[in-house]
């Protein structure tokens, strides 16, 4: 699993276009994707933090929360920008942050109020994507007589070596 950092390394200017997308309103924000007990999805707004060791965020003692401490597997879309269709979207594994000087640091320069029941995650990256509309947005294909879309889209090689193993396993 890929840290922000790592995968910013290997991929600087995807990083920084869905980094982009993700702080286009200043703080970080976009929408977050959990796994429920049931197998269900669970989609919630959130508030992610980017820094340069990785990508963070604080989360309040809620069902989300929960769904992460059991089962770690997240989605993290991006707000739809107010010009564009364009999206991003990053995927991997949250991480409880339990390093006191990184809680700390991160806490006070986010004004992060002790006073409430918050946890910090970190989240690794196993996939991004990045997908520009062009001018027409996000119509239907058949419909759009501009552009189609650009994807770009990046997996860390270790969760790809990793599934191939599993399915190797199960074969």
């Amino acid at each position: 699993m890929a840290s922000w950092s790592e995968f910013a390394a290997v991929e600087p200017s995807l990083a920084a276009a869905i980094r982009a997308l993700l702080q286009q309103y200043g703080p970080g924000m976009g929408y977050l994707a959990t796994v429920r007990a049931d197998g269900g999805p669970r989609v919630h707004p959130v508030s992610p933090v980017i820094t340069s060791s990785g990508l963070f965020c604080f989360v309040v003692d809620s069902p989300k929360r929960r769904d992460l401490e059991r089962d770690g597997r997240y989605a993290l879309h991006s707000y739809p920008p107010e010009e564009s269709d364009d999206e991003a979207l990053v995927a991997g594994r949250a991480i409880p942050v339990t390093d006191p000087g990184v809680i700390a640091h991160l806490a006070d320069a986010l004004r992060a109020s002790p006073e409430v029941d918050w946890r910090l995650f970190e989240f690794t990256v196993e996939s991004a994507m990045l997908r520009r509309h062009g001018p027409t947005g996000a119509l239907p294909l058949a419909s759009s007589p501009g552009t189609p879309p650009v994807t770009r889209t990046w997996r860390d090689p270790a969760a790809r070596l990793a599934g191939r193993q599993l399915a190797a396993s199960l074969s």
